[in-house]
């Protein structure tokens, strides 16, 4: 029998001619996940013998991994503000930049009651942790995809979230009333990028990634109608890829937003544009 340390270096060095990025780490968290501990756990345990009904079950996930499934998808969940969601091919993966949006937005200063917005809401990790932080918000969670709903669903069952709707909405068409506020991660992805980008990325679904030729298609109809659904003072924010910040800016000037800002994530790319509709639609002129 392979103990725990010969599993892990013998898997990363698999990993490792197969292409696989951070290797020794992915290796540790299927090891991790089939023992059923942290990784960190591993370190205690690494003269441990893994007996074949361990080892059976991790060289299948081991192989789906050297062949690009992602390793979100073969542990069956992600981390994401303190909290452990259920992703599978459904949705997309939950990014560490829209952690740092969910954190960011739980940072202001808002009401106690609150009607928020996730459009988008794939998987449910925004908005899902908004109402799990603030549970005197009413948060709706909104995507065209009924399959991505569906995991948004369970994903508040997981979680015993009682403060949350679900829509199975193309943009605004099926939500009714307007709303505090609107976050929303849309497809942002150009389709010039679709035959370049990461073979674990081809595994989301292209409806959750690719907006046009610019990736902005979706985005540009959808700030319009934000705009009349946002309560007067309500505020926007949206993430978008890594060179869309001056066009996204443009976009909400061009539709009578103030305050326009775009934070950055902590690597430094402008990732977060934030706006408010007016108090009053004459302090535009309009």
């Amino acid at each position: 029998m392979s103990t725990v340390l010969e599993t892990i270096n013998g898997g990363t060095s698999y990993l490792e001619k197969r292409g696989v990025e951070d290797a020794r780490r992915n290796m540790q968290m299927l090891v991790a996940g089939q023992l059923g501990c942290t990784r960190m756990d591993l370190y205690l345990q690494f003269d441990r013998p893994l007996e074949e009904a361990i080892l059976a079950p991790l060289r299948e996930a081991l192989k789906k991994r050297g062949e690009g499934i992602p390793l979100q998808h073969l542990l069956g969940a992600v981390g994401f503000h303190n909290r452990e969601f259920k992703t599978d091919s459904r949705a997309l993966i939950p990014r560490p930049e829209t952690e740092e949006l969910a954190e960011w937005i739980l940072s202001w200063e808002l009401p106690e009651t609150q009607r928020v917005l996730d459009m988008g809401c794939g998987s449910g990790v925004l908005g899902l942790t908004l109402a799990a932080d603030r549970p005197t918000w009413n948060v709706i969670l909104a995507d065209v995809s009924p399959d991505a709903l569906a995991l948004t669903r369970e994903n508040a069952a997981r979680l015993e979230i009682s403060n949350a709707a679900f829509v199975e909405s193309d943009l605004f068409t099926a939500l009714q009333g307007s709303f505090d506020g609107i976050v929303a991660n849309l497809p942002y992805v150009p389709e010039s990028e679709r035959a370049t980008m990461a073979r674990e990325v081809s595994h989301d679904p292209a409806l959750a990634l690719f907006s046009g030729t610019d990736g902005l298609d979706l985005i540009r109809r959808f700030i319009p109608e934000a705009f009349s659904r946002l309560k007067p003072g309500g505020w926007l924010v949206l993430e978008i890829g890594h060179d869309q910040a001056s066009q996204v800016a443009g976009f909400l000037q061009d539709h009578a937003f103030t305050a326009i800002e775009v934070k950055t994530d902590l690597s430094g790319v402008a990732r977060f544009p934030f706006a408010k509709r007016p108090e009053k639609i004459e302090d535009r002129g309009l």
